[in-house]
């Protein structure tokens, strides 16, 4: 069984690593046994719809840059 392949390695370790063992464990219990947090859901296609305008001459050259075109 796993669980015996692991006790009988930790039991060779020092006490000091012993402990970062069981930091680890810890931490590994806590990601894979909680509920994982929902995140937000994004909105759909057109959420912005009415909120954003672009003005008629936005394609068209910028007078500051006339002289480099």
């Amino acid at each position: 069984m796993i669980e015996n392949a692991i006790l009988k390695n930790v039991e060779k370790l020092p006490e000091s690593v012993k402990q970062s063992v069981l930091d680890y464990t810890e931490f590994l219990v806590n990601r894979y046994t909680t509920a994982p947090a929902k995140t937000p859901q994004r909105g759909g296609l057109g959420i912005w719809q009415g909120q954003i305008w672009m003005s008629d001459d936005f394609d068209e050259p910028l007078e500051d840059l006339k002289d480099y075109m």
